[in-house]
């Protein structure tokens, strides 16, 4: 006699050695003992043999239709014989029951277990529940395989067109389109980004970086909405100057320009005036609400995202030949230089040139300065403003400095082309304007904190630099307080600034009261936001860096030892490490040479070449 039986969730059959009422000892087909309880035997039988009893038994489950089997039971629970009467019209035979019992068991959507041998059919709603979920799954591993097939065979499905960024920079990793990427990626062995490229949904490295940070910080497109027209006063004052601006070619948030006036009383009128936005961007208006939400102008190379709309900034860049809204700050000086007077207004500037950093470095740099004469239209003015930025860098405690001479670089992209140009810091012309802006924004912070206006300051100590509303001295730069309040184009801070400036001026009460959380608000964000977007920019210029090598076809570099392994390129504003760079200290010039570059990870591989000197 043998037995069909369930142990473990599963069924088995074997022969019986002994039966001893409440437990029973058999032996399985291939020959292992063992001892199981009478209440697990289902069913004892003879024929067929045990060996093929099994097999016989699945096969005959195989024919049994679950829909009709489902359809035999009634609500309440059953054994598997009554059912077994019930579908074969007869009392089953041994093999029948088995089959009978493995079909049972292997359908848990049709069929709720309740005990050895027992069952109870699943509802109606239930089981078409559970279908439902069954063909939803079956028709997403199709899915899913499909998209496998296309993404391998180099095209972009459609579902996935949408989805590009999504998988890219913010995955569901639970969801099908992610499992199918991630396979596709497998299969192919390259990572999403490069998938996405040989189905053609990335044009270059450069799109994956910049989509990434779009993705982040500009979800709904980088352009603007059309906005109300810009109201500019048009009774301010016109000054009497003949004011300039220093700016990069490609400025066209043109937020400060200077002038130069002889009174007449023979001292010298410094005007320093910065683009006055406040004027016509009311809080919470429509410009303010694009201003604020973005916090500050995003700089990369070949391209840049403003802050303000291009009607906002048309109606307040510094042009040349026009009349522009400006606060200015005077400083009148005596013949020895000495600062005899300050004083601010709201006024019309008129602006009668926009000087560019390539033209006049040309001529206004030491050479000229040592020679006593600058030529240029504005020569004489700049001659002062350079003698006038001398002093105020000694007032500051900084004049044996001779300025940050370490490079700067400006990116010019044309059609996938870049060109790098080095700069020294520390100009005759970076002097002027930087020390400018700090007496400007050191100034008006000054003014702020003495009459209880609340500001949002810059302070420095310690070496640790923060924003904070409470008027600290700026270590750094050697100044008392300094307030950001000299870009209003470009930062919000700036405008928020200029709007308690302006209030101060015209004696009206401040739009941001201390404590006002609208204000701590706004600087918090712009921290996170201004720390954001600068670290965009150093990696997209780490991203031109890598191309233009490639562009060049830079085979070996020269680089200066920072430290350990760690070099910075000449005329490069990019930082590696070096792990075969040895016998080098800080200082060192070494050759690099380049032996792997990925401008989809921006990185790229040196090896160390030879000490070709020091500094």
């Amino acid at each position: 006699m043998n037995v069909f039986y369930e142990e473990e969730g599963g069924f088995k059959v074997g022969a019986i050695l002994a039966d001893n009422e409440t437990s029973l000892q058999v032996e399985a087909p291939h020959g292992k003992r063992s001892k199981i309880k009478a209440s697990a035997v289902l069913v004892r039988f003879d024929a067929p043999p045990l060996g093929a009893f099994l097999e016989a038994a699945q096969h005959a489950a195989d024919g049994i239709d679950v829909d009709f089997l489902w359809q035999c039971c009634g609500p309440d629970e059953f054994g598997f014989d009554a059912l077994g009467r019930e579908y074969f019209g007869h009392a089953p035979d041994a093999l029948e029951s088995a089959a009978l019992l493995l079909k049972l068991h292997g359908a848990p959507m049709y069929f709720y277990k309740k005990g050895k041998g027992r069952h109870k059919a699943a509802p109606p709603e239930a089981l078409k529940a559970a279908l439902a979920s069954v063909e939803k799954k079956r028709l997403q591993a199709e899915q899913k395989q499909r998209t496998i097939d296309e993404l391998a065979a180099g095209r972009l499905p459609e579902a996935l067109r949408p989805l590009v960024s999504k998988l890219l920079y913010a995955p569901d990793r639970n969801s099908i389109e992610w499992k199918a990427l991630e396979a596709a990626c497998e299969q192919l062995k390259l990572p999403p980004a490069r998938v996405f490229e040989k189905c053609g949904a990335l044009a270059s490295p450069h799109d994956y970086h910049l989509n990434r940070f779009l993705f982040e910080y500009f979800p709904h497109g980088s352009g603007f909405d059309e906005v109300p027209a810009i109201d500019i006063p048009a009774d301010l004052p016109r000054a009497e100057v003949k004011a300039f601006s220093i700016d990069d070619v490609t400025t066209t948030e043109i937020d400060d320009a200077f002038s130069v006036t002889t009174l007449a009383n023979g001292n010298t009128q410094v005007g320093i005036h910065i683009a006055a936005p406040a004027l016509g961007i009311a809080i919470g208006s429509p410009v303010d609400a694009i201003a604020r939400g973005r916090l500050s102008t995003v700089y990369f190379p070949g391209r840049k995202i403003t802050m303000l709309p291009e009607p906002a900034i048309a109606a307040f860049t510094l042009g040349k030949g026009g009349d522009c809204p400006a606060l200015s700050l005077y400083a009148e000086l005596s013949a020895d230089g000495t600062i005899v007077a300050t004083h601010s207004r709201c006024e019309s500037v008129p602006i009668a040139a926009n000087l560019r950093h390539g033209e006049l470095d040309e001529v206004f740099n030491a050479d000229a300065l040592a020679a006593g004469e600058i030529p240029h239209e504005y020569g004489v003015e700049l001659k002062f403003l350079w003698q006038f930025a001398a002093r105020l860098q000694a007032a500051r405690g900084k004049a044996d400095a001779e300025g940050d001479q370490r490079a700067e670089y400006n990116f010019y992209v044309e059609s996938d082309r870049v060109r790098i140009v080095e700069r020294k810091r520390g100009s005759p012309v970076d002097r002027v304007v930087s020390e400018l802006m700090i007496f400007a924004n050191s100034e008006w912070g000054r003014q702020l904190a003495a009459a209880g206006f609340a500001a949002i300051y810059r302070a420095q100590s310690n070496g640790s630099a923060r924003m904070t509303t409470v008027a600290a001295s700026h270590d750094g730069l050697g100044v008392a307080q300094y307030t950001w309040a000299s870009s209003p184009l470009r930062r919000y801070v700036d405008l928020i600034n200029q709007r308690q400036l302006l209030a101060l001026l015209a004696g009206t009460p401040a739009p941001y009261q201390p404590g006002d959380q609208t204000l701590l608000a706004a600087l918090r964000d712009f921290e996170i936001a201004y720390d954001a977007y600068a670290e965009f920019q150093r990696n997209m210029e780490r991203y031109w860096c890598l191309r233009w090598i490639e562009q060049e076809h830079m085979r070996a570099l020269d680089a200066t030892v920072i430290r350990d392994n760690l070099v910075r390129f000449n005329r490069l504003p990019l930082v590696i490490r070096v792990p075969s760079l040895r016998d080098a200290a800080a200082g060192d010039q070494v050759r690099i040479a380049v032996s792997r570059l990925d401008p989809w990870e921006l990185t790229l591989h040196g090896d160390f070449e030879a000490k070709v000197g020091a500094c």
